[in-house]
Order: structure tokens, then sequence, then C-alpha cells
């Protein structure tokens, strides 16, 4: 699960910045997208983004963390 966050987080972080397609960065990029969005997807669907003048705030990965910090913790205690 903490690999998951991990992948997650560097997902976030790279959608911050323009890359071109053929960089490196790119595919590493691609990769988290690929393995995220199965899990985001469906959130997004429930919880759109709020939008905040011209800007809008995504929260399906913040309630991922969460409640995979959530589920982590649960596993933990057993």
């Amino acid at each position: 699960i903490s690999l998951y966050v991990i992948v997650l987080i560097a997902r976030i972080i790279l959608t911050w910045f323009p890359v071109p397609y053929d960089h490196p960065v790119a595919s590493i990029r691609r990769i988290a997208v690929s393995l995220t969005d199965p899990v985001l997807i469906p959130i997004r669907r429930m919880l759109p983004p709020v939008q905040l003048g011209g800007v809008a705030l995504d929260l399906a990965p913040i309630l991922l963390i969460v409640g995979l910090q959530l589920l982590q913790g649960l596993l933990i205690i057993r």
C-alpha cells in the first residue's frame, strides 16, 4: 500500500510540469497514470473536481491517499 501511495504522489507531482512526449520523464508519468487511473477514474465519477474560479481542484487523489492510509492502518492493527 505504501508503494502505491508513492506512485500516486509521483503522479500528482509529475502532472504539475509539462514534459515533452519523448522525454524519459514522460514514460515514468505514463506508467504512474496506467497504475493509478483504474482506481482514480471511479472516484472521479463520484467526486468531480471542485471549481475554484478558473481552476479545478481534483480531490480524488487526496481521497484515495486517505483511504489507503486508513486501510493500511486497519491491516496493521489486525
